[in-house]
């Protein structure tokens, strides 16, 4: 894979634009201290995480192997849904940085064309030409103005920063979960070292597994997994820990900085946390998303990794939360 020219497929806030200020309201409290319906627990253990090999982004800081200890945890289930998402928002009146900066990135496919003749060339992104800035859009209306989640409340909710993210699960009495946390969890209980969750195949015996793309990527999507884009969090086979969608579908923030250069805490060997560019550049994302393809984003991969900045958001970009046990 030539990683020169192919990059990770989603975009990110550049130009040094300020990020709008995330306050909550003063009558704000969790909506469910303590509680962990809807979150499965994850044993604590030594674990071994990250990925060597064909197939490797090297750049991302996929290896070495890793051999880690944890304590037990909670995460949820699911990705965060809208229906979940506006249920914060009706409790706090919180604006995500999309509205506040009054635009985000949508995949070129999810625009009309006529859209997308209006706009092309004058609101793309250099070097990835198939995301547009749409002005407008936001996680209720995902594809911008006449765009609408009634019929994807289901659905992970989308256009969330990960300071919107981070909004979200203070509000719950959650966190976000930690890069390794979240790999231990999609590798399951037998802490499998395998390429995907479910062994070797990304479709084995010709059945999907998860949501990503399949066709001529970018311009193609034969949706042949049953979605062009997002699907129910929910949608296609439970994996042996009981969660659904850790790989495909959206992105999944974490709580981690991102950097290619890995080292352990020694005062923490829970916490496994990048150390490399200046922090704040680039928070961890993991699982892939609905646009990735081995052609050009074959990071739905276990030990795939990338980063993004805390203020970005796109239509392919999500999140779930963590508990202390």
């Amino acid at each position: 894979m030539n990683e020169a020219k192919k990059g990770c497929c989603i975009p990110r806030r550049e130009g040094g634009e300020a990020s709008p200020s995330i306050v909550l309201s003063q009558s704000t409290t969790c909506a469910k201290p303590g509680e962990t319906e809807g979150m499965i627990r994850v044993d604590g253990g030594k674990y071994r995480i990250g990925y060597e090999g064909a197939g490797a982004w090297e750049s991302d800081g996929e290896g070495p192997f890793r051999e880690i200890t944890l304590d037990s945890y909670w995460l949820d289930q699911t990705a965060v849904t809208n229906a979940q998402f506006a249920e914060f928002v009706e409790d706090t009146g919180y604006l995500t940085e999309s509205e506040k900066f009054g635009w985000a990135f949508v995949f070129i496919g999810q625009l009309s064309n006529s859209k997308q003749r209006k706009l092309r060339e004058t609101k793309t992104v250099q070097g990835l030409q198939w995301w547009y800035a749409i002005e407008g859009a936001h996680w209720r209306k995902p594809e911008g103005a006449g765009s609408t989640i009634k019929k994807r409340m289901d659905h992970p909710v989308v256009h969330v920063s990960w300071n919107d993210a981070l909004a979200y699960a203070t509000w719950a009495g959650k966190r976000l979960p930690t890069e390794a946390e979240w790999e231990v969890a999609a590798r399951g209980p037998e802490n499998v070292q395998t390429m995907y969750p479910w062994g070797t195949e990304l479709e084995p015996e010709g059945k999907h597994r998860c949501n990503v793309w399949q066709g001529d990527f970018p311009n193609n999507n034969t949706a042949a997994d049953g979605y062009a884009w997002t699907a129910p969090v929910t949608a296609y086979r439970k994996m042996d820990g009981g969660f659904y969608n850790l790989v495909g579908n959206v992105w999944e923030w974490c709580a981690d900085w991102f950097s290619p250069t890995w080292h352990v805490p020694a005062s923490d060997a829970t916490r496994i946390n990048p150390k490399g560019p200046a922090r704040g550049e680039s928070r961890v994302m993991k699982g892939g998303s609905f646009l990735c393809h081995e052609s050009y984003c074959n990071r739905y991969r276990l030990g795939a990794r990338t980063g993004n900045t805390p203020d970005s958001a796109t239509t392919n970009l999500g999140f779930r939360c963590a508990r202390d046990v």
